[in-house]
């Protein structure tokens, strides 16, 4: 059975877009696949990270708005990306090998510079998002990821980094 991983950031209420552009998703994906849906709380620091105060309480809103349109904890698994640390360790491992060159050239990087004008992004949380990602997609083995351009950019840096990590990851982690 294929598996999907897919994550939202709680950085605030959710709105129809989130409906029809990622929840309607989920539901469907649920009956045919292996889903892992979670809270993407350390993705939400990348750009909130002055003001985290708000991560906790879109967490328990968000995860209740999913519930309430359908999502099933007895057919997908729902959980918060912080609770799981082997996200931070493949995350770390990740970032040792990952050239930062290779980041900063990142269009999704460069467009959320652009876009984000107001916050202050010069943090390796920002530039490392995609890093972050692969980390995401790499625990869970997932073969399908459901999510935007954004997730291009992990998906290279997942291929090319567990590759060069193969016969160094720690035995706890997947694909040791």
């Amino acid at each position: 059975m294929d598996t999907i991983v897919s994550g939202m950031r709680p950085t605030g209420r959710l709105h129809l877009g989130h409906l029809h552009g990622a929840l309607k998703n989920w539901l469907r994906l649920q009956e045919n696949y292996r889903c892992y849906f979670f809270v993407a709380d350390w993705h939400a620091l990348t750009t909130d990270y002055a003001s985290p105060q708000g991560i906790k309480p879109s967490t328990i809103e968000m995860v209740m708005d999913w519930l309430s349109v359908g999502l099933d904890p007895d057919r997908s698994t729902i959980f918060r990306q912080s609770r799981v640390k082997e996200h931070a360790e493949l995350h770390l491992l990740f970032s040792m090998i990952t050239p930062v060159p290779w980041l900063e050239r990142n269009p999704t990087y460069k467009d959320q510079l652009k876009e984000l004008v107001e916050k202050d992004l010069s943090t390796y949380g920002f530039l490392g998002y995609p890093v972050l990602q692969a980390a995401d997609i790499t625990i869970y083995k997932a073969n399908k990821v459901p999510v935007g351009s954004r997730s291009s950019a992990a998906r290279r840096i997942d291929a090319r980094d567990c590759a060069a990590l193969q016969p160094d990851l720690p035995s706890h982690l997947p694909g040791a």
